[in-house]
């Protein structure tokens, strides 16, 4: 039977990923003494692996595709195919932040100034290839965690730390100097996999309904009876993709609008609906927009 091999990303992501495969349709049940979830798909073999190794499996061949950061594919080098984009992330959706900072007492404010200091980062090759290029000699050292810590107590004279909001790093006293990348989780192939046409239908398969999930995850549907005459007003009001759906009810001088919108703007939107003379107004979730 042919399966294709999907790699999850382990970490911190991994309630994210886990979630949004939930939204698409699979649901993944994970053994926390087994790095071979379940999936209910009998085409898909799942695998969980660290985000930073991901690309590297990918690249090899162990897994046909998987997901994980940019900046891990920008650190190993990884001869794979991205397929797609996914911003998502356990805070926000926004693309994460590799920065440079350093203690907010520091005189270092610039990247030059750091000529002949000592780095530590989780990104070494990539933090070492990024000062190379711009000429500027510095110790690069690797650093298992707590980063943010090392310049704190004098091991370090900078960090290179990934953050979203910046609150984790200016919480430790730093200040950050410089942004080196952005990074957001990417959708990868391997390179034979994608070859094979019953592998990469699948994979697109996959990345079709993420995307569409992901889409979907700051948006509902609204649904609500609005007489005749006051449809004008009513759909200006409307913010959406398309034309609203208007369908007529039965015998009656009142019809059916139904449009999806953006969930932050509903809160201010169904008072001034109500108030133009709609009725019986339904907010709904949805799963997937695509």
């Amino acid at each position: 039977m042919r399966r294709l091999k999907l790699g999850i990303p382990k970490g911190s992501l991994q309630k994210a990923t886990i979630g949004l495969f939930e939204k698409s349709g699979w649901k993944i049940t994970v053994n926390s003494r087994s790095y071979f979830p379940d999936i209910n798909d009998d085409d898909i073999e799942c695998s969980i692996c660290r985000a930073q190794e991901m690309s590297r499996y990918v690249e090899s061949g162990t897994l046909d595709v998987g997901l994980t950061g940019k900046d891990w594919i920008e650190e190993n080098e990884s001869d794979v195919i991205v397929m797609d984009d996914l911003i998502y992330s356990k805070v926000s959706q926004k693309p994460a932040r590799w920065v440079v900072a350093v203690p907010a007492d520091s005189e270092i404010r610039e990247l030059h100034d750091l000529r002949g200091k000592k780095i530590a980062t989780e990104l070494v090759h990539f933090t070492a290839r990024y000062f190379r290029e711009r000429n500027i000699d510095v110790q690069v050292e690797f650093s298992w965690g707590a980063t943010e810590g090392k310049v704190v107590s004098g091991l370090a004279d900078a960090v290179v730390e990934v953050t979203e909001t910046g609150s984790t790093i200016k919480a430790h006293g730093l200040r950050i100097i410089h942004e080196l990348m952005q990074t957001n989780t990417q959708v990868i192939a391997n390179r034979d996999a994608y070859q094979d046409s019953w592998k990469k239908a699948k994979m697109e398969e996959i990345v079709l309904l993420l995307k569409g999930a992901l889409r979907a995850e700051n948006m509902v549907g609204l649904k609500m009876n609005v007489p005749t005459k006051k449809m004008d007003e009513i759909i200006a009001l409307l913010p959406s993709l398309n034309a609203p759906t208007v369908a007529g009810l039965y015998n009656s001088s009142w019809v059916s609008v139904e449009v999806v919108v953006d969930s932050s703007i509903v809160r201010d939107l169904i008072p001034q609906l109500i108030k133009a003379g709609a009725q019986g107004i339904i907010e709904y979730p949805l799963n997937k927009l695509i």
